[in-house]
């Protein structure tokens, strides 16, 4: 082991940083430049674009689960993440170096429509990315002690993410997509390489003490249910929308949205109310994480609703843009608040959750963030005030990507920490899915597009309130 990782430096901090950096920025350019490339160098209609996007959802809730599983129970080429971070970041950059290419690819296999090579480049992308997101989460935990040390990783972890987020922006407006994609080509592969040379992984991880009858226990699909039980609401909605929406299937009446949100609350009510101090460690380790996996999947409905309704909320606000200046507007807001989750983390949120602990840290940021969406709903009628309110909604966005991992992977058995993160994931996509396709009906059938922001307001009260439910665990 070598010395900066032996005396936990900030230098081996930031070098632990690099694998998850190099999946944010891979994922940072799909969103910003795959659509773009489908319908302006390949003019693929929406329909066909939408098909080609299908793949991220399935991608994200199958492959960080398996993989995680997977990188608990090998050891390859050093390590038990390693061969899972080398082989996604390289054909990560693979697949990028593809994007601009594949009418050549197509040519080149004597296929006259790019579609499917399209679909298979993008699936590539997303695989890849989910093949090694997992990992690069897991060795955080892997290599640091509970408790604060922990926290330091993850929020050093969105510090140098966050910096090089902002960076992906500024090159995209200030030269192009393509610069984009070919510097994260570099970015991602070298990233990917270059911590295996300074970081060193136990080969054994034991669990905690009162965890030890689970180590060796065998893990089920059954059991992976039940752990999820919180989540089950999204879950049945999701793959119900998921279905109707590509088999174009419509229904005047929302009985199966009724009954989703009625199984929703009931079970994360449950969750909430059950204490964690429990007598049998499972029961512990099962309810803790349950709690994390109800009051995170409230924060992603509100910030995903975010991200994709944000263009109908500045149109309908600011009717007088036309769609450059909407663009605009959209791109300094999220720039906005990427800026402010890169610096928060090591500099604010750190020094916090050393001081308050971070559940309750954590929470206090979802708070502000919920007050956030609440003004936005309420002035946000031109360019100025959503500026300044995207600052106030960054304090929670850098909370959202730092501290839930250090909460999550001390609620857990230590030993399978690839599996919980994978579990965890979920908490994650499939709030996505109820916001790209509920909360997307909702905004549809409704005149007023400040909607969005008052629907995300309650949802991230929502989670704020789970969040203050949450016991912080106690490191000695």
């Amino acid at each position: 082991m070598i010395k900066i990782q032996k005396n936990l430096t900030n230098t081996f901090y930031a070098i632990l940083s690099l694998p998850s950096t190099a999946m944010g920025f891979a994922l940072s350019v799909q969103i910003a430049a795959l659509s773009w490339i489908l319908t302006t160098q390949y003019n693929l209609d929406v329909h066909e674009v939408g098909i080609v996007w299908a793949a991220g959802p399935i991608a994200g809730i199958l492959g960080q689960v398996i993989i995680g599983v997977i990188s608990d129970n090998v050891w390859l080429w050093g390590g038990r993440r390693r061969p899972f971070i080398l082989i996604g970041g390289v054909f990560a950059a693979l697949a990028m170096l593809a994007l601009p290419n594949i009418d050549i690819i197509s040519a080149s296999l004597g296929l006259e429509g790019i579609l499917g090579v399209a679909i298979a480049v993008a699936l590539a992308l997303d695989l890849s990315v989910n093949v090694s997101f997992n990992p690069t989460r897991s060795i955080i935990a892997d290599v640091t002690p509970e408790g604060y040390e922990r926290t330091k990783g993850y929020t050093w972890m969105q510090t140098i993410s966050g910096t090089f987020g902002v960076l992906a922006y500024g090159i995209g407006s200030f030269w192009n997509n393509y610069a984009l994609i070919y510097f994260a080509v570099g970015l991602v592969f070298l990233f990917s390489i270059l911590p295996c040379f300074f970081i060193e992984e136990p080969k054994e991880i034991k669990a905690s003490h009162e965890y030890a009858d689970m180590e060796h226990k065998p893990f089920s699909f059954l059991d992976g249910m039940m752990i999820i039980k919180p989540l089950w609401g999204f879950l049945i909605y999701g793959m119900y929308a998921l279905v109707a929406r590509i088999a174009d299937v419509h229904f005047e009446h929302l009985w199966i949205e009724a009954v989703s949100f009625v199984i929703t609350v009931y079970f994360v009510a449950q969750t909430l109310m059950t204490k964690e101090d429990g007598d049998q460690a499972i029961h512990k380790a099962h309810i803790g994480f349950q709690k994390v996996l109800a009051a995170h999947s409230f924060t992603w409905v509100g910030i995903q609703s975010m991200f994709i309704y944000m263009v109908a909320f500045v149109k309908y606000n600011q009717p007088e843009l036309g769609d450059d200046d909407v663009g605009s507007v959209v791109n300094i807001s999220f720039l906005i608040l990427s800026l402010i989750s890169a610096i928060l983390p090591v500099l604010a949120l750190q020094p916090l959750a050393k001081k308050l602990g971070s559940v309750k840290t954590h929470a206090y940021c979802i708070a502000s963030m919920a007050v956030g969406y609440l003004m936005l709903s309420q002035v946000g009628f031109n360019s100025t005030t959503i500026y300044i309110v995207m600052a106030v909604l960054g304090i929670g966005w850098a909370a959202t990507i730092s501290l839930p991992f250090a909460i999550m992977s001390q609620k857990v058995e230590q030993s399978k920490m690839g599996l919980y993160m994978g579990l965890f994931n979920l908490s994650v996509v499939l709030p996505q899915l109820v916001a790209s396709l509920g909360v997307g009906l909702a905004v549809s059938r409704i005149e007023n597009k400040s909607v969005v922001f008052l629907i995300a307001a309650t949802c991230l009260a929502i989670s704020a309130i789970s969040w203050f439910t949450v016991k912080e665990e106690q490191v000695d």
